[in-house]
């Protein structure tokens, strides 16, 4: 296969503004940002404000070659980086090049923890992502559109984020990982989950202890659930082991080492290098 040429990549620039997804969402021709990135700008019902999908593309790209897609979930609102950048850390690991994969960092209007509001239409994080992100990113860029395309990694919340979009629509994503995540929260009174969440009833839905043991018939063959290192939150993963354990649910686990809880501090190689290797 040859390497997509200069002249192809305007194609397919030209290509993406002529794309419409989503009955509710306008989305933007893609913008080259400072750092490489393409940029889409959203805008969605789903979503209180607009917000951006930027993607990571490997080069050279081949033709007519499909990629797999890591999703690296954000921790913040917006554009906010108090806890860093994973598409950045990304890029400068080389993990699109190093895995051959497309990296796609959405945004989010209101502090992501990937679930839908009961009653504010503006905060529909999980069927935003779902209906908007993932079927924009597959009609636009040569995925592999399919569950064995589609691995989602993340930290803090974007890490229980992970879990909950596996565990939730496991017919949807093949992989998933969490760092340091608060996997084993059980009421939404912490780390501005309420305004999210609603109600503890509509957080039910959500929470990953048990969604681990609803789904857990689910993941007993193939590893597709990772969890790994601690900052903050290394009691939470100590228990979520034993109760993966107990279910008999095939994953993966590394405790430790202790790292900042930040995208940079060394960790997402690791995830990433896992992701890609797990069941292979």
């Amino acid at each position: 296969m040859k390497p997509l040429t200069k002249c192809w990549m305007a194609m397919l620039l030209i290509a993406i503004s002529e794309i419409a997804v989503a009955d509710d969402a306008d989305i933007a021709p893609a913008e080259r940002n400072a750092h490489g990135f393409l940029v889409h700008r959203v805008e969605s019902s789903l979503q209180a404000r607009p917000t951006t999908i930027r993607v990571l593309l490997p080069e050279p790209m081949e033709a007519d070659k499909r990629y797999p897609v890591l999703y690296v979930l954000p921790v913040e609102v917006g554009d906010a980086c108090r806890y860093g950048d994973g598409l950045a850390e990304c890029k400068s690991h080389d993990l699109h090049n190093k895995h051959s994969i497309i990296c796609v960092a959405p945004t989010f209007s209101g502090l992501p923890w990937y679930a839908d509001h009961p009653s504010d239409a503006g905060i529909q994080q999980e069927t935003y992502f779902l209906n908007v992100v993932v079927p924009f990113v597959d009609k636009t860029y040569p995925t592999i559109a399919k569950c064995e395309g589609r691995l989602l990694v993340g930290f803090s919340k974007s890490g229980w984020g992970a879990f909950s979009l596996i565990l939730r629509h496991s017919e949807m994503f093949d992989k998933a990982a969490a760092w340091d995540a608060p996997l084993m929260k059980d009421k939404p009174d912490q780390f501005g989950m309420g305004p999210i969440f609603g109600t503890q009833e509509n957080f039910e839905h959500y929470r990953i202890s048990r969604l681990v043991e609803q789904q857990a018939s689910q993941f007993r063959g193939e590893s597709r659930l990772i969890h790994l290192g601690f900052g903050n939150f290394r009691d939470h993963h100590e228990r979520a082991e034993m109760l993966m354990r107990k279910l008999g649910i095939a994953h993966e686990h590394r405790d430790g080492p202790s790292r900042e809880h930040i995208w940079e501090s060394g960790w997402l190689s690791e995830a990433v290098e896992m992701l890609i290797r797990t069941g292979s």
